[in-house]
């Protein structure tokens, strides 16, 4: 069962991330994780770890909060 903020969450990083050009990937090259983990949450199908929320605000180059709001 898929939550609406995981989903809301994911939505959010995907309109960022397609906003500067960025593939899936090369994200996942960024904030060190694999590339089938941002599909999943950009689907909502992970509960991210607040680590991982800071390491993908720093990879997408926007305050973590943009994020989260």
């Amino acid at each position: 069962m898929t939550k609406p903020i995981l989903v809301k969450f994911g939505k959010r990083v995907r309109t960022i991330r397609a906003e500067q050009g960025i593939s899936q990937e090369r994200l996942g090259e960024l904030a060190g994780v694999h590339r089938t983990y941002v599909g999943m949450i950009e689907r909502g199908e992970k509960n991210i770890t607040l680590t991982n929320i800071e390491k993908i605000a720093k990879a997408l180059r926007v305050p973590l909060k943009s994020l989260v709001d």
